[in-house]
């Protein structure tokens, strides 16, 4: 792979060596690309290079091995004694730092090396250290290639094959940002790996089979879930002002954008009553955007041992960060921190240490990482959460209008296979007022099941008869729609043109008349 030039992390830690920090902990599963940029500033600085495991002792470039030096305290003793100008890499110490011996002789170490030309840098994708040692060892997380790293590295794959000119994104610029985009979040080798197998898959680079890869990252963090979207903003009726500002930011995320002066979105809270739309839009944002769609289950987040849970929402934010450009979804938001104010009693504080973390996070980060959260109860959510700067937006969705009902009937019919125009839709759409979009699809599902059992075709009296045996959440949860449409007035944007309430108050005057 074609050498790229000096990154930040790399100048850091070029820095650390200078200024003769003894022992610099490097924490990152990519071995190879930290020590070919560590090799080039011990070339830079004339100093010499050494590798250190557990299976082969020391090795150096054009020396022979010392494969005599596998116990950590002989390779420490050795390090001490050899007089010689040059970085030493431990691979994979992190399991020997429990061992007290090890410890103190690394403390021993420290202590000699501040005074010569030698840097230690523990190597591992695991960060351990031990209390004793903190003061003296400095930790850096290597970052994962940026976007001109992974540019490189398409670049050195367009020039090993022939014909690169029939590649889609040899000329397309735009094509090669979005392809360039969606490998964010893999190491180098990751990337060329997901690279070589789309060109033999397809003989393109594909972004699906690019976002595939990152799949696996996600699995592997345990707490965050990989939503494969196949839902289009086509199955959503009505939310035409909602619709219009997701349809917007479509190429948020672009360098384009960035050179336009656009910031980059931060996320949407969508709130309203149950069943009318605001999870289906989550998953829909994927489709439009194509950006990968990570679900946090917050209950997931929780955990009983002390500290964990604090742990694992910086771990889950750190994955979405790490595969991003891309879109978290948090469900249902109230019924993670509905603890939130009695935290100090309850769990000794641990809510509300996870969602201070989350809150901090909303408003500082600068990654592309765009969060929907949604909510049913918005009077359950402290009101912190919807201060100005954690959202872009707050939109209300309400019951839909008679226009959307009337969508959201066609909709449902063509994904039963049937052809809305052999249905009565407009007055369906009447008959369902107050009704949301998933009871509408219910007395749907209903009707064909009475059609089914009846061998016979779906008519529109069946599905009548399907609406008036059902009683929506209008009725059921009256004063509580009430009191969230009170709060959405001054508060939210509306996600339809003509809202559900608008449009009864006009209705009831026209009656009145």
């Amino acid at each position: 792979m074609k050498d790229i030039k000096k990154s930040n992390i790399n100048k850091k830690i070029e820095y650390l060596i200078r200024a003769r920090y003894p022992i610099i902990y490097v924490v990152s599963s990519e071995e190879v690309r930290v020590e070919n940029s560590v090799r080039n500033i011990a070339d830079e600085r004339g100093k010499k290079i050494f590798f250190w495991s557990i299976t082969k002792g020391i090795e150096a470039e054009n020396q022979p091995d010392l494969s005599e030096l596998k116990d950590p305290i002989k390779a420490l003793d050795h390090i001490v004694k050899t007089d010689v100008n040059g970085i030493f890499i431990l691979r994979d110490f992190h399991p020997y730092l429990n061992d007290p011996v090890v410890i103190r002789k690394l403390r021993d170490v420290n202590k000699v090396l501040k005074t010569c030309m030698k840097n230690i840098i523990l190597l591992s994708s695991v960060l351990k250290i031990p209390k004793e040692v903190e003061k003296e060892i400095t930790v850096i997380d290597y970052d994962l290639p940026d976007k001109e790293e992974i540019d490189i590295i398409l670049e050195s794959i367009l020039r090993s094959i022939d014909n690169s000119s029939n590649i889609e994104i040899f000329n397309d610029k735009k094509k090669r940002e979005k392809v360039i985009e969606a490998a964010l979040g893999l190491t180098a080798e990751e990337a060329e790996n997901v690279f070589a197998k789309s060109l033999v898959e397809t003989n393109q680079f594909d972004i699906n089979i690019i976002l595939s890869e990152k799949e696996q990252i996600i699995r592997k963090s345990g707490i965050l879930e990989f939503y494969n979207a196949s839902e289009d903003f086509s199955d959503i009726g009505g939310l035409e002002n909602l619709k219009s500002w997701l349809k917007k930011r479509t190429t948020a995320f672009t360098t384009e954008a960035r050179d336009f002066g656009l910031p980059q979105p931060k996320g949407i809270l969508l709130i309203g009553i149950p069943g009318c739309g605001k999870s289906l839009t989550a998953k829909s944002i994927s489709s439009l955007w194509n950006l990968p769609l990570l679900r946090l289950d917050v209950g997931r987040v929780f955990t009983s041992l002390v500290g964990s849970s604090e742990e694992n929402v910086r771990k889950a934010i750190m994955t979405a960060e790490s595969i991003a450009p891309s879109i978290l979804w948090l469900d249902e938001l109230e019924k993670g921190f509905s603890g939130m104010q009695s935290s100090g009693f309850s769990d000794a504080g641990t809510t509300a240490r996870v969602f201070g973390t989350f809150l901090t996070w909303l408003q500082e980060k600068t990654s592309p990482v765009f969060v929907v959260a949604t909510s049913n109860d918005i009077t359950s959510l402290p009101p912190e959460l919807l201060r100005k700067g954690r959202f872009d937006e707050i939109f209300y969705i309400d019951l839909p209008n008679t226009a959307e009902r009337h969508d959201i009937f066609k909709i449902h019919l063509l994904k039963r296979k049937r052809k809305p125009e052999n249905f009565d839709v407009e007055n369906l759409a009447k008959e369902t007022h107050g009704y949301s979009g998933a009871e509408i699809e219910q007395a749907v599902i209903s009707a064909l099941y009475d059609s089914f059992d009846a061998n016979e075709e779906i008519k529109d009296e069946r599905i009548v008869h399907s609406i008036k045996e059902m009683i929506p959440l209008s009725q059921t949860m009256e004063d509580k729609i009430s009191k969230i449409r009170e709060w959405a007035k001054t508060r939210a944007r509306r996600a339809s043109n003509v809202s559900f309430i608008d449009e009864e108050s006009k209705t009831r005057k026209i009656e009145m008349k």
